[in-house]
């Protein structure tokens, strides 16, 4: 699988981390994860939103490995924010997960589900 980052001169530039459009070429397999959330297997809920991204962050890496992937295959994420005031700490964390590596990206500040999820990950992959 080949990517490249698309980042149109007369378009809006990147706040950073992320690609205004992914070119894929050459995928052979691709991995819809649905919403990850901000609980372990046993139920926690961690408090605070740094606790919360890291946990939804390792729940996608969870995902990716299951399937033999790892975050370079992430192509498009998409985050659900509880709160707009969550925005920057978002961006801190999704850097931490995924270094240099920047796919398509969205955000949306949503109800979510259940109340005390402040965050919610859904991504695809390719291979």
């Amino acid at each position: 699988m080949k990517t490249q980052a698309i980042n149109a001169p007369d378009a809006p530039a990147v706040a950073g981390g992320y690609a205004q459009a992914l070119q894929v070429e050459g995928v052979q397999r691709w991995l819809f994860v649905s919403g990850q959330i901000p609980e372990t297997p046993e139920g926690d809920i961690p408090e605070g939103f740094e606790a919360q991204a890291a946990l939804a962050w390792r729940n996608v890496m969870a995902q990716l490995r299951a399937a033999g992937m790892d975050a370079s295959h992430l192509v498009k994420v998409t985050t659900f924010l509880a709160s707009r005031e969550h925005t920057l700490a978002n961006r801190v964390a999704r850097q931490q997960a995924l270094g240099a590596h920047a796919p398509a990206l969205t955000v949306i500040i949503t109800g979510i589900f259940d109340s005390r999820w402040l965050l919610e990950i859904e991504a695809i992959a390719a291979a």
